[in-house]
C-alpha cells in the first residue's frame, strides 16, 4: 500500500491549505508519480462525472432553502415559536437557541449558516440580559450541530451518496437523534442557567390567543419539514426533488404570504447559493477522486481486516471509531472527514452487523461535532469571531455542553431505536 497521498494530504491541512485544493494535489500526485496505469487527465474526468451525480443536486437547493428562509422572514417566525415554547423556561433565551437550532434543521441544513444566524439575531439580546458572551457563543456552536442532523441536513445526503445507503432513509433516521440531542442540550442549559441565575424572557403564561397568533404566523415555515416528511413516505418525490420543492415553496411563502422576499434580493441571494454550493462542490469531486486512490490501493479492504482483528465485538468496536472520529473531528473539518472516512470504515462496520444507516447517524453527528471542538472546530471559530469572544472563554463556559453532546452521542450509539424507529416505522 501507498501511504504517501494520505501523508501528503495531512502535511497540506497542517499548512492549512484549502481542503479542496489539499485532496486535489494529493491525488494528482498519486497518479503523476506512483501510478501509471491511468491517465492524469482521466482524474479529471472523474472529478467532474462526481459532480453530475443525481443525489447531489439536493445540496445546492438546500443551500438555496437555507438562504432564502433568512431573506422570507421564516426564520425570524421560527424563532417566535421557539420563545413561545421556551420562554418561561430556566435561561429561556439559550433554550430558544437550542429550539430555533433543531427547528432550522428542518429547513436549512447548515450548521455554519445556523450558527452564524443565531450569532447575529439572538446572542446580542442574551449578552444585553445578562448572559456571558462565552455561554451564548457555546450554546450558539453546540446547538448548531443539531441543524445538519435533522433533515434535510446536506451531511445526511453526503454520506447516502458514498454509503450507497437510501437519502430518504437517512433522513426518516435524523428525526429522532436530532431531537434527542435537543433534548440533552436544554437539560444541560437548565442546570447551567440555574447555577448562573438566567432567567426566562417571561414569567407570564402566554394567552391562548397570542399562542394561536404566534403559530398561525408561522404555520407555513412548519409544514415545510412535514411536507417532506410525508413527501418522501408517500412517494411524492425523491430526497433530490425535494430540495427543489422546498425552494418553490419557501420563494412563494416569502414573496405571496410574507411579502418579506423582494425581487431586488434576488442577485444576492443567487450570490450566496452560488458561493456555498460551489465549496461543498468543489470539495466532494476532490474527495471523489481521493475515494478512487484508496480503492485503487484496496486501504479500506486493509483497514477493515486490521480493525476487525482488534475486536470482533460490535459494541466495543463502536466506542473504538466514536473515539477515534472525535478525535479526527478536532483536525478536519467535518466534510472533509465524512468523505474520506465514509467508505473507510462502512465496510467494516458492515461486517460486524451494524446498520448503515445508524452508523451514518453516527458519523453525521460526530463529525459536525468537531466543529464545536479546538484546535480547528470551524463553529467554535465561527461564532467567536461573530461575537468577538476569545477561544479560551469559549471553552471555559461550553465544556459542560461539549460534554453532553458527547453523553447524547453514546445515546445514539447504544440505543439504535431513537435512530431506526422512523425509518423502521415508514421506510
Amino acid at each position: 500500500m501507498n501511504f504517501m497521498p494520505l501523508i501528503l494530504l495531512l502535511v497540506l491541512f497542517v499548512c492549512n491549505i484549502p481542503i479542496a485544493y489539499s485532496l486535489m494535489l494529493s491525488v494528482l500526485y498519486y497518479f503523476v508519480f506512483c501510478n501509471d496505469t491511468l491517465a492524469p487527465y482521466m482524474i479529471f474526468q472523474k472529478m467532474v462525472a462526481q459532480g453530475e451525480s443525481f443525489t447531489l443536486l439536493a445540496v445546492p437547493f438546500f443551500v438555496a432553502v437555507g438562504v432564502i428562509m433568512n431573506y422570507s422572514g421564516i426564520a425570524s417566525r421560527l424563532m417566535n415559536v421557539a420563545d413561545m415554547l421556551t420562554g418561561r423556561m430556566i435561561g429561556g433565551l439559550a433554550q430558544s437557541n437550542v429550539v430555533l437550532s433543531a427547528l432550522m434543521g428542518g429547513v436549512s441544513g447548515s450548521a455554519n449558516a445556523d450558527a452564524a444566524m443565531e450569532a447575529k439575531m439572538l446572542v446580542p439580546e442574551m449578552t444585553k440580559r445578562g448572559y456571558s458572551k462565552g455561554f451564548s457563543a457555546g450554546v450558539t456552536a453546540a446547538s448548531a450541530v443539531l441543524t445538519p442532523i435533522i433533515p434535510p441536513g446536506i451531511c445526511l445526503i453526503l454520506y447516502g451518496s458514498l454509503a450507497n445507503v437510501s437519502v430518504a432513509k437517512m433522513f426518516l433516521a435524523g428525526y429522532g437523534p436530532g431531537l434527542f440531542l435537543m433534548v440533552c442540550l436544554m437539560v444541560a442549559v437548565h442546570f447551567v442557567g440555574k447555577k448562573k441565575g438566567y432567567v426566562g424572557t417571561r414569567d407570564y403564561k402566554m394567552a391562548w390567543k397570542d399562542i394561536f397568533t404566534t403559530l398561525k404566523d408561522a404555520f407555513w415555515a412548519l409544514l415545510i419539514p412535514l411536507g417532506i416528511i410525508m413527501g418522501l413516505r408517500m412517494g411524492v418525490f425523491t430526497a433530490t426533488e425535494a430540495g427543489a420543492v422546498c425552494v418553490f415553496y419557501c420563494i412563494f411563502v416569502g414573496m405571496f404570504i410574507y411579502r418579506e422576499l423582494k425581487i431586488s434580493m434576488i442577485p444576492q441571494m443567487i450570490r450566496e447559493c452560488v458561493t456555498s454550493t460551489a465549496g461543498v462542490m468543489l470539495i466532494i469531486c476532490a474527495a471523489s477522486s481521493f475515494g478512487n486512490y484508496l480503492s485503487w490501493e484496496r486501504i479500506p479492504t486493509q483497514l477493515s481486516e486490521v480493525l476487525l482483528t482488534l475486536t470482533s465485538n460490535k459494541y466495543v468496536m463502536l466506542l473504538l471509531v466514536n473515539l477515534f472520529l472525535l478525535v479526527v473531528g478536532m483536525f478536519l473539518e467535518g466534510t472533509a472527514a465524512l468523505i474520506i472516512l465514509t467508505p473507510l470504515l462502512v465496510p467494516t462496520m458492515t461486517a460486524l452487523g451494524v446498520d448503515p444507516i445508524l452508523f451514518g447517524i453516527i458519523m453525521c453527528v460526530n463529525v459536525t461535532m468537531g466543529g464545536i471542538t479546538p484546535p480547528f472546530g470551524t463553529l467554535m471559530f465561527l461564532t467567536c469571531s461573530i461575537i468577538k469572544v476569545s477561544i479560551k472563554d469559549f471553552l471555559k463556559e461550553s465544556w459542560v455542553l461539549i460534554l453532553t453532546m458527547i453523553i447524547g452521542l453514546l445515546g445514539i450509539t447504544y440505543i439504535p431505536q431513537i435512530t431506526l424507529f422512523l425509518p423502521n416505522l415508514l421506510g
